[in-house]
């Protein structure tokens, strides 16, 4: 109990606030000590989505750093570009200014692709390793070469609903968030809710239509190191298809199922899914 307490003492003096740009802070949870372990969530989320990783993270000894994207949760929310390439610098910008070396770079679903881009442009003088967590890579809408996941349509709808009736949106996003309606109980949908009210409007288009037009398909091979793709088989948000096509376009990537899980596989095994990214962490 000691060791733990020593280890969140030493995160207490740790910046909350990271500038990327003038006038553009990310907000940033730093803490524990050992191998850094850099954490981007997904749509409409913020860093607080990993709360029932980051105790587990800093009890195995591991610095981890959860970075919350410009427009979402806490940090701050300016118009203007909302695309993969503005977040992968943002990023950049957040490891650079820590000294950040040999990290294992995590991202769930919309993060998941933004880390993919951040490696595509990047060097690998912050990061060693990547876990690609319910990902929306390499596509995340259908094309005639890419039969898989949603219509272009349907998102086109979704921003359509979040410029309208935001909340609507939250609420039925909700519903296919994990592998049933009742999969994650009352008290985490209403956190999820709130975590997800807190984001920018502006930005949750602006992703949308990032999230409907970028295809990472060239970026995948770009990628020369350790990887996993952690993913639910039940995901209705980002189908287990595509974690077979990131698989193949990967080298040396290899799968991790979640055979009872939606989207939403860091709440409903969590248990699992702190251990395979420890296991996957340490080695």
């Amino acid at each position: 109990m000691e060791k733990v307490l020593n280890k969140l003492m030493a995160g207490l003096t740790r910046a909350e606030y990271i500038e990327v740009e003038p006038n553009v802070r990310l907000h940033i949870t730093d803490a524990g000590e050992g191998r850094p372990i850099v954490l981007i969530h997904g749509w409409p989320l913020s860093d607080e989505m990993f709360e029932y990783q980051y105790n587990d993270l800093i009890e195995n000894n591991f610095r981890v750093i959860g970075i919350t994207l410009r427009g979402f949760g806490k940090s701050d929310k300016p118009y203007g570009d909302y695309n993969y390439d503005v977040h992968a610098r943002d990023i950049n910008q957040v490891l650079g200014k820590l000294d950040i070396k040999d990290a294992v770079l995590c991202g769930f679903s919309m993060g998941g692709s933004i880390a993919i881009r951040y490696l595509s442009l990047n060097s690998t003088v912050h990061v060693s390793k990547l876990a690609l967590f319910s990902a929306a890579a390499p596509v995340w809408t259908q094309r005639k070469d890419f039969p898989y996941n949603l219509t272009q349509s349907a998102v086109d709808d979704l921003i359509k609903l979040n410029n309208k009736d935001r909340p609507k949106l939250l609420s039925d996003f909700a519903k296919i968030f994990s592998a049933t309606e009742t999969s994650l109980n009352e008290g985490i949908g209403s956190w999820l809710y709130g975590i997800g009210l807190s984001s920018s409007s502006y930005a949750m288009a602006k992703c949308l239509i990032a999230l409907r037009d970028t295809d990472l398909r060239e970026d995948l091979g770009r990628i020369k190191i350790s990887t996993v793709i952690m993913h639910g088989k039940k995901d209705k948000i980002c189908s287990f298809d595509l974690a077979e096509q990131m698989k193949k376009g990967i080298p040396g990537s290899h799968i991790v199922a979640f055979e009872k899980s939606g989207h939403s596989l860091f709440l409903e095994e969590t248990q699992k899914f702190n251990s395979e990214l420890i296991k996957f962490a340490a080695k």
